[in-house]
């Protein structure tokens, strides 16, 4: 059997590829020939240049493959323009789908995402795939064309594409080398760019367990259906205080209002966004994000998967020994008789 997975030059997406590689089954990646990332790729993996907005290249990707794991999309909080958005996430999603469809793959499984589950209904505490998110709720370029190819997905499913959706939740772990979100906030703690917080609800995920909750849904899932893969509901000062704990750095004690960090994202958008052309410290959708306090529900992806999350302390001290190794921090700002203590494997 042979896989194609696309982001594979990803954080979740590498961790994709390697899981699937661990199940003996054959790997290609499909990967733009001008990346910075191809060094992330296993020597051992079959590469074919392409691109999601070409259709044609989709097409060759997928030819000889029985599955696809399409991952691959635009993660980022900082909208500066929402057509790349737009044709990354939903028109590149319908042409991988189109292409896995055209050369008869056997299933595909989709990598959404969390912020395409909405709050939970008829008093529940907990969110689950039931839970359809209100248009209200899909602030943001990325939740709403996350949501809008969630549903190209969908779609796909009801004309006769066997696909399976998998809703990730927080992934952390080693390997985040672009970083996304989840990443920038462990590096920019080891970097002691973290003075404030603002009040937000997260559900971290260990990204080696997310990427294993791809592959149970190749194996396990049903068709047309949704399983979102979570860890734990933790606050962002849990988060903080838990890297605290891991690297001997203080975690910050200053709560910022939420109003008072929407006006500070706002003009950091003006400043570094749109004059300097820099991704704004405080991105202002991730500021959107954090009002978003909602806790999920994994249960069903345990019952019908066998999906399992294990330790998101131990998630995190990878991340940060992955960063130090590869000295994304100067030794000097990052080291400290504690923090020396949290150099682990690369998972």
């Amino acid at each position: 059997m042979k896989a194609l997975v696309t982001g594979a030059t990803g954080f979740v997406g590498n961790h994709v590829a390697r899981a699937v590689a661990r199940r003996g089954i054959a790997v290609k990646v499909l990967a733009r020939s001008n990346s910075r990332y191809l060094n992330m790729l296993d020597p051992g993996w079959e590469t074919v240049n392409g691109d999601l907005r070409d259709a044609a290249s989709l097409q060759n990707a997928a030819r000889g493959c029985q599955v696809v794991f399409h991952v691959a999309a635009l993660y980022q909080f900082w909208p500066l323009d929402e057509r790349p958005y737009y044709e990354t996430n939903v028109l590149g999603t319908r042409n991988v789908l189109q292409a896995a469809l055209s050369e008869g793959v056997r299933r595909v499984v989709y990598t959404s995402s969390w912020v395409t589950v909405g709050l939970p209904r008829q008093g529940k505490d907990f969110a689950d795939e039931e839970d359809q998110p209100r248009q209200s709720e899909l602030t943001g370029a990325y939740r709403r064309t996350k949501y809008l190819a969630e549903r190209e997905a969908l779609g796909f499913a009801s004309r006769g594409l066997d696909v399976v959706v998998v809703n990730p939740t927080v992934p952390v772990g080693p390997g985040d080398a672009r970083p996304t979100p989840t990443g920038r906030l462990v590096l920019d703690f080891l970097r002691r760019r973290t003075p404030a917080y603002v009040q937000a609800q997260l559900n971290l995920a260990p990204v080696e367990d997310v990427a294993e909750g791809h592959v149970l849904a190749l194996d396990k899932g049903r068709k047309g259906e949704r399983y979102i893969l979570g860890g734990d509901d933790m606050t962002l000062q849990e988060v903080l205080r838990m890297l605290a704990e891991l690297t001997g750095f203080r975690a910050p004690s200053l709560v910022v209002p939420y109003g008072m960090a929407l006006v500070a994202a706002s003009l950091d958008q003006v400043v570094e966004g749109t004059l300097l052309k820099k991704q704004p410290r405080i991105p202002w959708e991730g500021v959107l994000h954090a009002r978003r306090r909602v806790k999920v529900d994994s249960a069903k992806a345990v019952r019908e998967l066998g999906y399992r999350s294990t330790s998101v302390r131990q998630a995190l001290e990878r991340a940060v020994a992955w960063y130090r190794e590869r000295e994304y921090v100067r030794p000097s700002a990052a080291s400290t008789s504690k923090g020396r203590g949290t150099e682990g494997h690369d998972g």
